[in-house]
Order: C-alpha cells, then sequence, then structure tokens
C-alpha cells in the first residue's frame, strides 16, 4: 500500500468518524426536547433576503425564558445562540424566498427578529412557529415579555 493511499484511507475513516459524531448530537438535540430551527445571524436588507449572511442549520431548545440554539455542524457541547424572551423583539414575519428555500427546507416561516445583541432570523415549519410563538407569549407575569413590532 503506498503513501497516498494510506492517506486517502486516514482522511476517509476521519470523515466517516465526523459524519457520525453529527449524526449522533443531532438525535441527541432533538431527543433532548429540541425541535428545527434554521438562524442567519445578519439578515437580509428588506426586500432582498439574500444580502444577508448564510442560513445555519441547528436545533432550538427551551430553557426557561431562553431558547439555547444549537449548530448541527459544531461539536462543541454548549449552545451557538441564546435568545433571552423577555428582550425578543419579532420586527417581520415572512416566506421564505426561492432562494432560501434550497437552504432552509423545512421552513415555512422565516422570523425576523430583534435582540439587545442585534438582529437575527430564524426559519422554522409552522408546527414549530405555533410552539416558539405560545412560548413567548407564556412569559410569567412582571416580566417585560416579548413584543411584537407594529
Amino acid at each position: 500500500m503506498g503513501v497516498v493511499e494510506l492517506v486517502a484511507g486516514i482522511l476517509l475513516g476521519v470523515c466517516l468518524l465526523l459524519a457520525i459524531c453529527l449524526v449522533i448530537r443531532r438525535v441527541q438535540l432533538i431527543q433532548g426536547g429540541g425541535v428545527d430551527v434554521s438562524l442567519r445571524r445578519r439578515p437580509g436588507v428588506a426586500g432582498d433576503p439574500k444580502s444577508g449572511s448564510s442560513w445555519l442549520a441547528g436545533v432550538g431548545r427551551y430553557r426557561g425564558d431562553d431558547l439555547a440554539w444549537f449548530r448541527f455542524t459544531s461539536l462543541w457541547p454548549g449552545p451557538t445562540v441564546v435568545v433571552d424572551r423577555t428582550v425578543l423583539e419579532i420586527v417581520d414575519r415572512r416566506s421564505p424566498t426561492d432562494d432560501e428555500s434550497a437552504a432552509i427546507p423545512t421552513a415555512g416561516v422565516v422570523l425576523r427578529c430583534r435582540t439587545p445583541a442585534g438582529a437575527l432570523e430564524l426559519a422554522m415549519s409552522p408546527g414549530v412557529l405555533t410552539g416558539f410563538l405560545a412560548w413567548l407569549e407564556a412569559t410569567p407575569p412582571g416580566r417585560t415579555g416579548y413584543r411584537q413590532a407594529s
């Protein structure tokens, strides 16, 4: 066996191991009460959704007042983004564009949101949206709760 075949075999093994780790991570996140939510940290300009950053696939988990978002392609055990519902403002709600539908195939709704940390967009299926809005509206008395911008 030559050096090229050995290196190719090692690379193939590493890629296979990485793929298995990512599949196991997704299963663990979904089984732990997660929902499929895609996220974009820098939303596009209104009327031109392609002008923003790319969509990232992940899993959202509700933890009290926080939505912890875990990126699929990250092996980091903690959340990539944490959104506090008491300071979240939904600015806009729209359907994905044709170009976005290829990047976020399961999403039926895109929410443009504003937080003190900056703007972001969340894409989710209609069923996940229902649960997300119910979670937002269930803010305990005395807390600010989310605002829907008019």
